[in-house]
C-alpha cells in the first residue's frame, strides 16, 4: 500500500472532521483573494474622489471584518484537520504496537528495540505530518492559487496573468529534483535517527556493565559519532527542504519584473487602471503562499513516505507463528510429543531431533542436561513460540496449533531464564496474571514462592517499587517473585526454565516442597541444570545435543550409571564441599 492509499482510507473514515476543514479553507481562501480586488476598487474610488469620509470608514471596517473572520476560520480548520491527524497517529501506533505483540521470538531474533522505537515515534509523527499539515497545506495552496490565478485572469488582466506564469515551468523542474534528493536524505536521516536510538536503548539496558568493564568513555565516543551523524543526515535534508525558498523566491522576482513591465505599458497607454494594476500586484503577492505551500507539502510527503517504506514492511511481515486455531476452550489432558524436530530459523543444525513424550495431567516432568542440549527449546514449543519442523505436539487430545494462542498461553504460566520485572511494586507484579487479586492470594502465592519473608523486610512491603526490570530485587528475590505471579494464575501446566538457579539450595527445596503440595493437578515441566530440582519428578529426561538419551524416573537413572547419575554424584559431592 502506498502512503497515499494509506491517508485516502484514513481520510474516507474520517470525512467529516476533511469536510469540515476543507469548508473553513474555502470560505477563508474566497475572502483572501477577494481583498484584492476589494483594495483595488477602494485605490480607483479615491484616485476618481468618489469615496471618502463616512463611506471610506466603512470600506476599511469591512476590510477588518474580513480580517477577523479569516483568522477563526484558520483556528477552526486547524483544530479540525490537527484532531483527525492526531487519530491518524494514534491509530498507526496501536496498530504497530498490536502486530509487535503478536510476532514471537523469531521476529525480534532479527530487529532491534531501538530501531521499533523510532518507528513507533519519528516515523508515525512524519507520516502523521503528511496526514495532517501536508492535507492542509496541499488543498489551501492548491484553491488560493486556483481562486487567484481565476481573479487574475478574469477579473484583471489576461494578459499580465500570461506573462506572469513565464518563469513557473523552471521552479515546477527545481521542486521535482529538490523533492526527490529530500526523499533520500530523510530517509537517511530517519535510519541515523534509529541507529541512535538503538545505541541509547542499549547503554541505558547495560549501564552497570558498562561501569563494570570501564566502558562509559567509550560508550560515549559511539554516541558522539552517532549523533553527529544523525545530525548531518537530518541537516542535509533541512538544507534541500530551504532550497524551495530561493526557487519560489525567483520564480516571483521574474514574474514581478515581468509584470511590471508589461503593467506599467499597459498603463501607460490607458489600457489598464493603477487599481487594477495594484491588485494585480496583490494577487501576484498572494501566489507567494501556494507556492511555498507546494514545497512544503512536496517536503512533508517526501518524509512521509520515506518513513512508510520503513514502517510498511513492518506492519505487514507475516507473524513468526500463525494464529489461525479454532479452539478456545482448553480441556486438561495428556501432553504428547511424537518425534519432533527443530531448527532455530537460518540454523541448519536442529536444535531438538526426534524428541517424543507422553506425560499425564497432574504429573511433573524433569529436563536435565548440558548447556545447549535444547531444554528451554522444547519449552518454547510448547509456548508455541516456534513451530516443529517435524512431528507433532498434542495437548488434551488437540494439536497445539489447534488452540487460538491466547487459549494455549492462558494454560500455561512460565517463569524463563531471566525473569522480567515490570516498573511497579512488588504486589502489582505478582498479581499481574490476576490483577483482581486480593492481598491475601498475593500473599499466598509469595509463601509458595517463598519470597513472603523477604517482601516483609521492606519498608515498604509488598507496595515496593522494584524499579526498572526489578533492579531493587537480587536476581533470587526477582525469580521467585516470578514463580509467584506464575503461581497465582493458577494454568493447568506450569513450565520452570531454570528458575531456581539463583537461589540456594535450602530454598530451592522449599520451593519444590510447597509446588509439590500446591500444584493441585497442575502439570508441571522443570528444566534445570539443578538436578535436585528434578528428583522428585515422575519423569526424567536427559537431553544431549538435542537428543534424548536417558529417561525415566531418579532412582532409574541412577541405576543405569550414565550421565544423570555421574551428574547427581558430582553435584552431591560440591554441595557437601560448599556446607564445609
Amino acid at each position: 500500500m502506498t502512503l497515499f492509499r494509506l491517508i485516502g482510507t484514513f481520510v474516507r473514515t474520517h470525512w467529516q472532521s476533511y469536510i469540515a476543514a476543507g469548508a473553513m479553507l474555502a470560505a477563508v481562501a474566497l475572502l483572501t483573494v477577494w481583498v484584492p480586488r476589494k483594495v483595488g476598487h477602494i485605490i480607483d474610488a479615491l484616485v476618481a474622489g468618489q469615496l471618502g469620509g463616512v463611506a471610506l470608514l466603512q470600506e476599511l471596517a469591512v476590510l477588518v471584518a474580513i480580517g477577523v473572520a479569516i483568522y477563526f476560520l484558520r483556528v477552526g480548520w486547524r483544530l479540525q484537520l490537527f484532531k483527525a491527524a492526531y487519530l491518524f497517529g494514534v491509530g498507526l501506533r496501536t496498530r504497530l504496537y498490536a502486530r509487535l505483540s503478536l510476532q514471537g521470538p523469531a521476529f525480534y531474533q532479527k530487529q532491534r528495540t531501538g530501531d521499533l522505537m523510532a518507528l513507533a515515534t519519528n516515523d508515525v509523527d512524519a507520516i502523521e505530518m503528511a496526514a495532517g499539515e501536508a492535507m492542509l497545506a496541499g488543498f489551501d495552496g492548491s484553491l488560493t492559487l486556483l481562486m487567484v490565478l481565476a481573479m487574475m485572469l478574469i477579473g484583471v488582466d489576461w494578459r499580465l496573468t500570461l506573462i506572469a506564469l513565464v518563469p513557473f515551468p523552471v521552479m515546477a523542474f527545481a521542486f521535482w529534483r529538490i523533492s526527490n534528493q529530500i526523499h533520500r536524505a530523510s530517509t537517511d536521516s530517519l535510519k541515523r535517527f534509529s541507529d541512535l536510538n538503538d545505541h541509547v536503548q542499549e547503554t541505558l539496558a547495560g549501564v552497570r556493565t558498562l561501569r563494570a568493564l570501564g566502558l562509559e568513555q567509550r560508550s560515549a565516543v559511539q554516541f558522539a559519532a552517532l549523533a553527529e551523524h544523525a545530525a548531518a543526515a537530518n541537516l542535509r535534508a533541512q538544507r534541500w527542504e530551504a532550497a524551495y525558498e530561493p526557487a519560489v523566491g525567483m520564480t516571483l522576482s521574474m514574474a514581478g519584473v515581468l509584470t511590471l513591465s508589461l503593467g506599467g505599458y499597459l498603463v501607460w497607454n490607458n489600457e489598464l487602471t493603477i487599481g487594477a494594476l495594484t491588485s494585480f500586484t496583490m494577487y501576484l503577492g498572494q501566489l507567494i503562499w501556494p507556492m511555498f505551500a507546494a514545497g512544503w507539502v512536496l517536503s512533508l510527503i517526501e518524509r512521509g513516505r520515506a518513513a512508510w517504506e520503513r514502517l510498511e514492511p513492518v506492519l505487514e511481515v507475516p507473524l513468526s507463528v500463525d494464529d489461525h486455531g479454532s479452539i478456545d476452550t482448553f480441556v486438561p489432558g495428556m501432553l504428547a510429543l511424537e518425534q519432533v524436530d527443530f531448527a532455530y530459523p537460518g540454523q541448519t543444525a536442529l536444535a531438538l531431533q526426534a524428541v517424543s513424550l507422553q506425560l499425564e495431567p497432574g504429573q511433573t516432568l524433569g529436563l536435565v542436561g548440558p548447556t545447549g542440549s535444547g531444554k528451554s527449546t522444547l519449552l518454547r514449543l510448547l509456548l508455541r513460540q516456534f513451530r516443529p519442523l517435524k512431528g507433532e505436539v498434542t495437548w488434551g487430545e488437540h494439536a497445539l496449533g489447534d488452540y487460538t494462542l491466547l487459549t494455549l498461553r492462558t494454560a500455561i504460566s512460565w517463569v524463563p531464564q531471566e525473569s522480567f520485572l515490570f516498573s511497579s511494586s512488588i504486589a502489582d507484579n505478582i498479581a499481574m496474571a490476576r490483577p483482581e487479586a486480593s492481598r491475601a492470594e498475593i500473599e499466598h502465592v509469595a509463601g509458595l514462592a517463598a519470597v513472603h519473608d523477604d517482601i516483609l523486610r521492606f519498608a515498604q512491603g509488598y507496595d515496593t517499587p522494584v524499579g526498572e526490570r526489578g533492579v531493587t530485587l537480587s536476581g533470587g528475590q526477582r525469580q521467585r517473585v516470578a514463580i509467584a505471579r506464575a503461581l497465582l494464575a493458577d494454568a493447568p501446566m506450569l513450565l520452570l526454565d531454570d528458575a531456581l538457579s539463583a537461589v540456594d539450595t535450602g530454598t530451592e527445596a522449599s520451593i519444590l516442597q510447597h509446588l509439590r503440595v500446591a500444584r493441585n493437578g497442575r502439570t508441571v515441566i522443570i528444566a534445570s541444570h539443578r538436578l535436585s530440582a528434578v528428583a522428585d519428578a515422575d519423569q526424567i529426561l536427559v537431553l544431549r545435543e538435542g537428543h534424548i538419551t536417558e529417561r525415566g524416573s531418579h532412582q532409574q537413572l541412577l541405576d543405569l550409571d550414565g550421565w544423570y547419575a555421574s551428574q547427581w554424584r558430582y553435584q552431591q559431592l560440591e554441595a557437601r564441599l560448599d556446607a564445609l
